[in-house]
Formats: structure tokens, sequence, C-alpha cells
């Protein structure tokens, strides 16, 4: 290749981000040899077809990525390439994980930390109403507590509540035995998504109040230690208080509801409340699926996104869910039929329109 094709290690280096010395150090590993080096003097030149190698090579690096690894997927089809790329940040993921749990047992134990004892719960109740009402979760940036579950024990009942800003679940639980004293905080979802299948398998769990978490002990198993999340829960409770007054009321089967909502491919459904019957539809011409439905109250039509009402359903306990409607632009609950002790609150969305 002419020289008058190649560009000096410097120039390289200010093209593709890595540093001269990064760069000497993966050519004589044989990851990104120079296209030419001077025999005489050294210097090393790269051409300009290199520049898109050695950029994903130092994307690569900035993921952790071991240089077998990178050197393996440098050098792979696009295929294989995504799946090395999957197989290592699961690895990164269940590793950080890992040493997340690791630092709160040690963070417990240190200066012999002694929990404080909150309350107990059934352990497969606590599992399920976990899954429930996590699904009302989000991440979003400066705001870690939509990421977590909020807990309150109080006198009487403990209280598990999440919200995405678009959907709030909420679900009370009849403690095995009477809280010990009241206790409020929002805990890493990912901490308690990670810990269901323990609880799930345990008959009595309790928790302990810890500094900066909350461990959740049960018989035969292994402590779990979930962190608290930095920020103040929204004030929920007004948001509930304020809602008015409902004027439509349907009740219908779950699964029913649920396979009208699947049937329609897109992203926005209406239910459409009239003849003392409910309609799922798609669009404004689509004439729906008529649903059997007891219905009182106002006709209405209203709109959701998929992605908010189908969770909102399908989370709900027992076979009829019941619905709560103020208007097409107001708040719906969403709640079983003949159980109160899960709660949904979802917005609805004009046609056309991002909730």
């Amino acid at each position: 290749m002419p020289k008058s094709e190649l560009m000096p290690i410097g120039v390289f280096s200010r093209r593709s981000g890595l540093t001269a010395s990064a760069l000497r150090f993966y050519a004589d590993s044989g990851v990104l040899p120079p296209a030419e080096t001077d025999p005489v003097t050294g210097y090393r030149y790269y051409g300009a077809h290199q520049v898109a190698r050695a950029t994903v090579l130092r994307q690569l690096r900035e993921i952790a990525m071991p240089l077998a690894a990178v050197e393996a997927v440098l050098d792979a089809g696009a295929d294989e390439a995504s799946r090395l790329l999957d197989e290592h940040v699961t690895k990164v993921i269940d590793e950080a994980t890992a040493a997340r749990r690791k630092a709160a047992v040690i963070k417990s134990v240190l200066g012999n930390v002694t929990g404080l004892p909150v309350t107990a719960l059934k352990g497969p109740v606590l599992a399920d109403a976990v899954e429930q009402v996590l699904t009302a979760t989000a991440r979003e940036p400066g705001l870690p507590v939509l990421a977590g579950l909020h807990i309150e024990a109080g006198h009487e009942a403990v209280t598990l509540t999440a919200t995405d800003r678009y959907r709030l679940s909420t679900r009370t639980l009849v403690p095995a035995d009477r809280p010990r004293r009241t206790w409020a905080g929002t805990v890493d979802g990912d901490e308690l998504r990670a810990a269901v299948a323990d609880l799930r398998r345990s008959v009595l769990v309790r928790l302990e109040a810890v500094p900066h978490g909350l461990r959740l002990r049960a018989a035969g198993a292994e402590d779990r230690h979930c962190r608290l999340l930095p920020g103040s829960f929204p004030e929920y409770r007004l948001m509930l208080a304020s809602l008015d007054e409902v004027t439509t009321r349907v009740t219908v089967s779950k699964q029913l509801l649920l396979r009208a909502v699947e049937d329609h491919g897109d992203e926005r459904v209406a239910l459409h409340v009239r003849d003392r019957g409910t309609h799922v539809r798609a669009g404004d011409e689509d004439a729906g699926i008529r649903l059997t439905a007891t219905a009182t109250g106002q006709d209405l039509l209203i709109w959701f996104e998929l992605a908010t009402l189908y969770p909102a359903v399908s989370t709900a306990i027992g076979p009829d869910v019941m619905l709560d409607l103020r208007g097409e632009d107001q708040p719906v609950t969403i709640r079983s039929a003949d159980r109160g002790d899960l709660t949904t609150v979802v917005m609805p969305v004009r046609p056309g329109h991002s909730a």
C-alpha cells in the first residue's frame, strides 16, 4: 500500500480513539497489527480500512471483554459476534449481581450489625406479590425509586407498591404474625426478583431492617439482602385519594379480556362500553370483539397502550376483573372482582397519542 494512503500511529490514534500505547499492545498481541511497519525506523502505519476494526475493538474493551473474546468477536460473522456479545453481557450481569449480594452480606456483618425484626410473611404469598407488583416498575435516569418496590409494614398489614408514573400497582398482605415495628423503604427491584425462587420455597420469610437495606430470612435458606434505593417514593396515597368518582364499572372475565387484547396486534387498544357490554377494538373502523360483561354507568370509549393495559389485567387475582372508569382521560382502577388486596391504576391515552 502506498505510504500516501497510510497514516502514522498518532493520526490513527485520534481516528480510532485508542492511545498509541494501546495500539502498540494490540499490534504485539496480533489483534490489530499495523498495515505496514518501516523496517528501518520501526514506525507503524495504519490504513483507513482499519479504523472500523479499531473502533469496535475499543468499544468491546470498554465493556470489559477479555482480549481473547475480543479477537473472536472481531473475526466472527455477524450472528456469531452477536451471540458472543450476549454471552459476555450475561456473564458480566451475573457477576455483578453476585458481587452485590456478597457485598450486602459483608456490610450486614461488619461491626456485628443485628437486623431489627419487622414482620413475617408466608413465602409463596410474598413471592407472588413481588412478581405482581414489580410489573409496574421502570428505569428512569435520576429516579432510581421507580425501579424498586416500596414496602410499608404497619401495625396490621404489609403493603407493597410500585409505579412507573403511568401505572401503579399496590398489594396488601396480612402478616403471619403481628409486625414488631413500623417500617418503610424502597427496595431494589432486581434484587427482589432474584430472591423470588427462594421465597416461593420458604414456608415463612422474616423481614429484618438493616442499615441501608432489608434482610429476608427463611429456615434452611441463605439470607437475602436487598439494598434500599435513594430518593423519595411518590406520594401514591394522595393520588389514590384524589381520584374522581367512578362513572362506569365493568366486570369481565380476565382470560376473555386478555385474549381479546392479544388478538389485536396494535400498540393501542380501546375498550368501548355500550349496551351494557364491552367491545375491545384496535382502530376507529374496527368493530372489535364483543365480550360478555357486566357494565353499569355511562357508555364510554377509552384507549390504552397495550404495554400498560395488558400487565395490569394479567396480574389481577382471580377469574374476573373489575374496571372502574372515570372518563376517557382519567386513571382507571383494575382489581379482582372479589378480592381487593391487589389494585392497579393505569393511565389511558388519547387515540394517536402516547401515555
